[in-house]
């Protein structure tokens, strides 16, 4: 459905993305992640057509976006962040003109009605748009972007300022549409990409740093074995816990709870599950067990260490690279010296000759007028 090619967008002295390549594959719903400035907007201004890549291809369900524009475009329904809204119109009216917009013409009042009823605004459909509250706008928006049924919707942090119900309603409404259309979503709020997404594309300084499913990106980050524990330690043997248990690498308090229980992180290497030794051996102890549970990590953990991990590489990357163009310049600078003194040397060695030479010759003229 989608297919990002080699596509690489520079700017004068900036590499906004470098020579990156993923397929989202028809009807799924893909997350698009990355810091602030990794190249996430970028990207998707160059899967709408907004902006054209320095070098690469995309092609939207068969068509090149560069070759054919405007049948590329036609598959693809974007809603930015900051939705631009006419606030002087009804819903209606909106929605309508965002089917002109399209050049949609063939049944366009079912159309549009279609896109009002899928996004739940029938109820507020001949009210302005000034008067709707911020989840509403978000949903008018989204109508903005379905219009015309494209078989693409990307969806740049469409719950971003929403109370929780409202978001709880667009994250159902992106899961509804994700049975009908293909959906890139990009968001700042990880959990809801974990509950929505079914593959994560992440970017990084403008390179792909893993392409996955949140639980796979969760299983392959995760290096160690943690143990929540809620306990009662009225004789404080849970200070020499790790004396008893070797496997144990770290047993660190989290809180103190008002019913004088104690939480406390068992660490331990990924190999190692504790609990059951845990179960035997704290009775022993005399702590009582009020819970006990495996701490899990989340695909914002996933996401930190993936984004941490590719920088620090960058990082090393581009001092290697500083050092050998620092290296590469002595290198030229000391060539250059020693061909500067080589000339120096045949220039005085060339010197030397031409004075012998004289000074023959005069040995030779003085000779001459001796006799």
């Amino acid at each position: 459905m989608i297919e990002v090619k080699n596509v690489t967008k520079k700017y004068p002295n900036v590499m906004a993305v470098d020579n990156i390549s993923f397929e989202v594959k028809d009807g799924e719903v893909v997350g698009f992640l990355g810091p602030n400035g990794a190249g996430k907007s970028t990207t998707m201004n160059m899967i709408t057509g907004f902006i054209e890549p320095t070098k690469g291809q995309i092609i939207i369900n068969g068509y090149d976006i560069s070759k054919k524009p405007k049948k590329a475009k036609k598959q693809i329904g974007y809603m930015p962040e900051g939705v631009p809204l006419y606030t002087e119109l009804t819903v209606k009216e909106f929605v309508t003109y965002m089917a002109e917009l399209k050049l949609v013409k063939k049944g366009k009042k079912e159309i549009v009605e279609k896109a009002i009823n899928e996004t739940g605004l029938k109820e507020v459909e001949n009210k302005l748009i000034r008067n709707l509250s911020r989840g509403y706008k978000q949903r008018v928006g989204l109508a903005g972007a379905l219009v015309g049924d494209p078989a693409v919707i990307i969806l740049d942090e469409p719950t971003v300022g929403l109370d929780p119900k409202q978001i709880t309603e667009i994250r159902n409404l992106i899961k509804e549409l994700g049975k009908k259309h293909t959906v890139i979503l990009s968001s700042h709020i990880l959990s809801e990409v974990s509950q929505i997404c079914e593959r994560v594309i992440i970017i990084n300084r403008g390179k792909i740093v893993a392409v996955d499913t949140p639980e796979n990106l969760e299983t392959k980050t995760k290096e160690k074995n943690t143990i929540l524990v809620t306990v009662e330690d009225v004789k404080g043997n849970m200070s020499t816990l790790q004396e008893k248990v070797p496997e144990i690498e770290e047993v660190k308090l989290v809180k103190d709870n008002e019913d004088y229980t104690k939480q406390y992180a068992i660490t331990s290497a990924q190999e190692f599950d504790l609990r059951k030794k845990l179960f035997d051996i704290l009775p022993k102890e005399e702590i009582t067990i009020f819970e006990l549970k495996k701490g899990e990590t989340t695909l914002e953990d996933a996401f930190l260490k993936l984004v941490d991990t590719n920088s620090q590489e960058q990082l090393e990357e581009q001092q290697q690279e500083e050092l050998q163009k620092t290296k590469a310049k002595e290198e030229k600078k000391k060539q250059k010296q020693e061909k500067k003194e080589i000339k120096i040397e045949a220039k005085k060695e060339k010197n030397n000759k031409e004075e012998k030479k004289e000074s023959k010759k005069a040995e030779k003229k003085d000779k001459g007028g001796e006799k």
